[in-house]
């Protein structure tokens, strides 16, 4: 839960002024690397050209047969949190194409706690058609 009250946030927001940077959204399949060096190196240069990244945005495949590629895609995306948190994205937008079984749906909760965590609003988008 978090502790900013919501008179906080308006009395920051009164004190915002526009900033000439462009909000971007980063596929994690683009990342070359979650290590803290490189997203180091990814911000300053995203910052030098004017970019702010606004969220990481990637697809989920969990294998309802597997418990162990669900723990390593779990990983993956735990993973992903820790980096927009890192790049200052306030969010990461995950899609899932299947209907997630008890055991994804149980690990996208922790994921989201995990991310409310780390500063960081997670959005589970629905790809199922």
């Amino acid at each position: 839960m978090s502790t900013t009250s919501s008179s906080g946030i308006e009395r920051t927001l009164r004190g915002c002024r526009p900033a000439d940077v462009d909000p971007v959204v980063i596929d994690a399949a683009d990342l070359d690397s979650t290590a803290p060096d490189h997203l180091r190196d990814l911000k300053q240069g995203l910052a030098a050209r004017g970019y702010q990244p606004a969220a990481v945005a990637t697809e989920a495949a969990f294998d309802a047969e597997s418990t162990l590629e669900r723990q390593r895609e779990a990983d993956r995306l735990r993973g992903l949190v820790r980096a927009a948190s890192f790049l200052g994205a306030g969010r990461i937008e995950v899609t899932v194409e299947e209907e997630p079984c008890e055991e994804t749906r149980t690990a996208l909760a922790a994921l989201a706690e995990r991310a409310d965590r780390e500063g960081v609003e997670f959005v589970r988008v629905d790809g199922a058609a």
